[in-house]
């Protein structure tokens, strides 16, 4: 017996399951079954429609065809709901689901119906419920794949089979009249009729033709229209938006033959648009030659639709991912100029951001490898991926603009070079604002911002003229000052820029110059340039195209010139002699291939020459070879430091008494995403700089979060961690910053806010924080200069002094919360960041003026990499293409004593009274300087760091310097006037006798043996570090490093007991010699890629 029992529950459990299984329509016999009873449903549903024009309860023949068919359906039903019963787990709830009750009130009638001969509607019209089961079965068909198509089926179903239902439920009412009545109130009524009032009430309009009469009628009416305004409300407009949009967003573009385009996908939105259409179409202001076709993953919102019809002659939207094929062919990738991909610098989670926009270009670049990507990502370490894609090529424009990358170099070379920052960024932004200054430094600084950086082709009546000629030439016949060149390299086929190149460097034919000028018609005078007909023309207005320009093929056809947002400095030295010099890797081997080619040639001084530059370039070999450098030969390089060994503890404050340090102020924790520190401190441990010129660099911030970035840290010397927060004082204090040269205050990682207000929350405390402390200027020594000002809160009470700060802000709008805090009058609140005090003054800096380079790098692929060289330290694209076949990321186990790369030209400040600028007279205007330095030392002035409150008239007001971009050539100059210079590495900056200058006067910010100018072409000289460490160290130069040139000098650098930098000058050079050999080395690319001089 229990055996029978067991066998019988195995069979009942085995029985359920394929049952089940049936109903899920999981098997195909289980689909046919599902379709087979919706079609049956459906079929019941006609026969209740045929059978309601008759009278309502009627008497039926036999010789009426659709009562047996109705039996049969309702008999194949009885069936399957008892399946569905056996299938059940809970059969108490089995009888309270829907289909449960549609078949209870709609199989028994039939039956019943059948056996009277009475055609009894009763409920048959429940059976209209089974059309919610529509998307399923077009689903099981495969007829529908889409989310719309799911979608609309969805809403179709439920508006459907609400009407019917509702209209068969008045349909019976009225037919059969109120119960309590006994049908007395009744009216005859069809059931279209019933479809037309409930039509009619869902849409909240009566017409008063077809009402209804009976109390039950009229009651289900009042609560049915209370339904109807969600239904009609909420579904129809739904479907309607998806008609519309399907018709209005999912067409295909149409290309124009002539008309070029490009694709924008990625991070659509309005900020996002309206950023890029700003930026993108004030490149060609009152030209449309460009359509943009935006590829967005969902339909624009009204906001966004508004700003398409503003731009409607040159903007189309498109519904479609990047990452599907068929969304690429609707938008014609194959045939655009350009695909761009932008980012959203705000987002949570910015490693999903930017897997999610690499995903897009290798779905772009699978779909057509010659498509040119221009592509943003947040994280440094993730734009490692897109130069593995095999289609990925630099050489055609595919470019990558890293923000993490370029806004921590930013902030960088701003604590190496006070108001670096906002100098190069006012060559970037544009204001179209009307402003009115209030006072004279306003209008200086305004003044300044209409510069930018334009490129145009030189005239060819400059070929063999060497750059400081044509430089001085530009800026005193045309009013322009010219500031880099590009050259071409035939031994590697690409072009290398030059900032400020000597005077061996001679110019060819179809020379690029690189200008800070106003405006596109100014540089166009370098193009016309005559040397027969504007020799003797010095009123810029008068220089353009003669006649002699016209017979020539070349000036008939023009120029185009290219705006550049960008500060374009930089120069490819170490990527060409990757492979010329590959053989000369030796010590200064690699410097020799292409300098002694092309410099010393076959002119008769060429030995001595030659001679004296292979013991400057040995010299200098043999004094650094105990600075150990990365396997790029860019950066300086260490052995891997444990973490706990570089943790700072708060009562050992004597055992490090930092001075002149930097001190980063870092927010995050153990689950923040990392914004990649390694790129703050790549350009502070430039190889440019000598080991010890190298600065501390302080970490102040949580454990937790420093911690996983050490690992890409660990490589670099001299850097500390100290756990806890800046904004607690006890912890700055810590660090000694009030010794500090420069405190940089970083954004906090992206995390979900909401507010974009409050994005900035712990960088504007911090700084509060900060500005709260006050040092007294008494306490100041020499030894230890400031970047900062001194004041006096109330008369009569000593002087205090500032502590240097720069701080990052992510939203620009933010600007009004420390703007009260720069130590000066709040002149320009309510403007924007560009136009505010503390930006004006270098205190301040946001990285939202790189949403600009998307639109700079379509027009111009140079810009890019111009700019990553300029302010990383010296890595380009293409020399991260050779590292990269190294195996090179970041910074390995590998290391090197010898690098031609680690000496380049250097930006940086020179006082007018403490350096070799003073020597310059007449020096009244900055034409004088300019030309004067330029011809005498090679440096090249680019721009002045002023004090605002230069008479000191009033004793309560608190002063600051701010930054003049390119003044004019008649500009005053005040004694105490820094000027931002391009300093070539060669160049003697100081004066050996001077006194040390008092320690409350504002001059360069941070002493020479801390930080050295670094730039793109002119590599540093050790000559210069010898000079300036026999100047005090309240006067320095300080450098900013992009790509390097190797050359060799005679000083070198030497760290005395008392902590100075003393010069060691080599028997057998005198100054005077060593100057003018100085003045003869250069590096280049190749030996072809200048000419010789004849």
């Amino acid at each position: 017996m229990d055996r029978k029992h067991s066998r019988s529950l195995t069979f009942q459990g085995v029985f359920r399951d394929r049952v089940e299984m049936l109903l899920s329509a999981q098997t195909f016999v289980g689909q046919v079954l599902v379709i087979l009873v919706f079609v049956l449903s459906i079929g019941s549903l006609i026969i209740y429609f045929i059978n309601s024009t008759d009278p309502f309860g009627s008497c039926s023949s036999y010789q009426d065809k659709t009562i047996p068919i109705d039996l049969t359906f309702n008999a194949f039903f009885s069936f399957y709901f008892g399946l569905r019963f056996l299938a059940a787990d809970d059969k108490v709830k089995f009888w309270l689901e829907m289909n449960s009750i549609v078949d209870i009130f709609t199989i028994p009638p039939t039956f019943i119906s059948y056996y009277l001969k009475s055609n009894w509607l009763g409920l048959r019209f429940l059976r209209a419920l089974r059309l919610l089961e529509l998307p399923r079965i077009l689903q099981i068909l495969r007829a529908i794949r889409t989310s719309n198509s799911v979608k609309f089926s969805k809403l179709l179903s439920i508006v459907l089979s609400t009407l019917f239902t509702a209209a068969g439920f008045l349909h019976l009412v009225e037919n059969s009249g109120d119960p309590w009545l006994k049908g007395r109130n009744s009216q005859n009524i069809s059931y279209f009729d019933s479809i037309y009032l409930v039509t009619a009430t869902t849409s909240t309009v009566g017409f008063g033709d077809v009402v209804a009469k009976t109390s039950l009628g009229r009651t289900f009416i009042m609560f049915f229209t209370l339904g109807s305004l969600v239904l009609f409300a909420n579904y129809v407009p739904e479907m309607v938006e998806l008609f519309g949009n399907k018709r209005k967003y999912t067409s295909s573009y149409e290309v124009v033959k002539g008309k070029k385009f490009i694709v924008v996908c990625g991070n659509i939105t309005v900020d996002s648009v309206t950023a890029f259409l700003r930026n993108f179409l004030r490149h060609k202001a009152g030209e449309i030659n460009t359509e943009i076709v935006f590829l967005g993953e969902v339909p624009p919102s009204l906001e966004l639709e508004t700003i398409f019809k503003c731009y409607m002659a040159c903007t189309t939207f498109v519904s479609g991912s990047a990452l599907k094929w068929e969304d690429l062919r609707r938008v014609r990738v194959d045939s655009a100029e350009a695909c761009l991909i932008i980012a959203n610098p705000l987002c949570s989670d910015s490693h999903a951001e930017d897997t999610s926009n690499i995903m897009r270009v290798l779905s772009i670049k699978n779909y057509y490898p010659n498509t040119r990507v221009i592509i943003q990502i947040l994280q440094s370490h993730n734009k490692v991926f897109l130069p593995k894609i095999p289609s990925w090529n630099w050489n055609t424009g595919d470019n990558i603009i890293c923000f993490a990358e370029l806004k921590l170099g930013f902030i960088a070379q701003g604590c190496l070079v006070p108001g670096l920052c906002t100098f190069l960024t006012s060559l970037f932004i544009e204001q179209n604002k009307k402003i009115c200054p209030k006072e004279p430094w306003q209008k200086h600084f305004f003044s300044g911002l209409k510069n930018k950086i334009l490129t145009q082709r030189l005239s060819d009546d400059f070929a063999g003229m060497s750059f400081p000629d044509v430089c001085r030439l530009c800026f005193v016949k045309m009013h322009l000052m010219l500031i880099a060149i590009e050259l071409k390299s035939v031994c590697h086929g690409y072009c290398g820029l030059i900032l400020n190149p000597p005077a061996q460097v001679k110019l060819r034919k179809n020379t690029l110059g690189f200008f800070i000028a106003e405006s596109a018609k100014d540089v166009k005078r370098a193009f016309f340039y005559c040397a027969v007909c504007h020799s003797d023309v010095y009123t810029p207005e008068l220089i353009g195209k003669c006649s002699c320009k016209s017979r020539n093929p070349r000036h008939k056809t023009g120029t185009t010139v290219t705006v550049m947002r960008n500060n374009g400095r930089e120069h490819s030295g170490p990527k060409t002699q990757d492979s010329c010099a590959a053989t000369h890797m030796s010590m200064a081997g690699s410097l020799s291939l292409t300098t002694r080619n092309h410099f010393l040639g076959t002119s008769p001084a060429a030995n001595i020459m030659e001679r004296a530059f292979w013991k400057r370039a040995f010299l200098y070999e043999m004094e650094r070879e105990s600075d150990r450098l990365d396997s790029s030969g860019m950066f300086h390089w260490c052995k891997a430091t444990p973490l706990d060994k570089m943790i700072l503890n708060r009562t050992e404050k004597s055992k490090h008494e930092f001075r002149n340090h930097i001190v980063a102020c870092v927010f995050g924790d153990a689950h923040s995403t990392l914004m990649g520190l390694r790129n703050f401190v790549m350009p502070l441990r430039a190889s440019s700089y000598t080991r010890q010129e190298l600065k501390d660099i302080v970490f102040v911030g949580s454990l937790d979060y420093l911690q996983r970035e050490w690992r890409f840290l660990q490589n670099f010397p001299q850097i500390y961690i100290l756990p806890g927060s800046a904004l607690y004082s006890g912890d700055l204090h810590a660090v000694n910053i009030e010794e500090c040269s420069m405190c940089a205050v970083l954004s906090s990682p992206s995390k979900s806010s909401s507010s974009p207000t409050l994005v900035d929350t712990e960088p504007i405390m911090a700084t509060l924080n900060i500005r709260s402390l006050r040092i007294s200027c008494s306490a100041h020594t020499p030894s230890e200069p400031r970047c900062t000002w001194c004041f006096s809160d109330h008369p009569g009470k000593s002087k205090c002094r500032r502590i240097p700060i720069l701080t990052e802000l992510k939203n620009p709008s933010n600007m009004h919360f420390i703007e009260q805090l720069g130590g000066m009058d709040g002149d320009l609140s309510g403007m924007s960041l560009h136009l505010s005090t503390s930006f004006a003054t270098g205190t301040v800096f946001s990285g939202s003026f790189l949403d600009s380079l998307l639109a700079t790098a379509f027009y111009n692929y140079h810009v890019l990499e111009l700019l990553q060289m300029l302010v990383t330290g010296g890595i380009s694209s293409q020399l991260e293409q050779h590292l990269d076949k190294e195996k090179f990321c970041g910074l390995n186990d590998s290391y090197s004593t010898v690098s031609p790369g680690r000496m380049r030209c250097k930006l940086g400040l020179l006082s007018l009274n403490q350096t070799v600028l003073s020597d310059i007279q007449p020096r009244r205007t900055f034409g004088q300087i300019f030309c004067s330095s330029l011809d005498n030392l090679g440096v090249l002035c680019l721009g002045l760091y002023r004090m605002i409150d230069e008479e000191e008239r009033n004793p309560e007001h608190k002063r600051g310097v701010f930054v003049i971009t390119r003044p004019e050539n008649e500009f005053m100059l005040l004694p105490s006037d820094l000027v931002f210079c391009a300093i070539p590495f060669s160049t003697s900056c100081y004066k050996k006798d001077i006194s040390p200058p008092s320690p409350c006067e504002i001059i360069n910010m941070v002493p020479l043996t801390e930080e050295t100018l670094t730039d793109i072409n002119c590599p540093p000289s050790v000559d210069q570090v010898s000079e300036s460490a026999a100047q005090p160290p309240s006067t320095s130069v300080r450098s900013l490093e992009p790509k390097p040139i190797p050359i060799g000098d005679p000083k070198q650098a030497v760290l005395t007991p008392s902590g100075k930098l003393s010069s060691q000058t080599h028997p057998g050079e005198t100054r005077k010699e060593n100057g003018k050999e100085n003045m003869e080395e250069t590096t280049v690319e190749d030996a072809s890629a200048y000419p010789e001089s004849d």
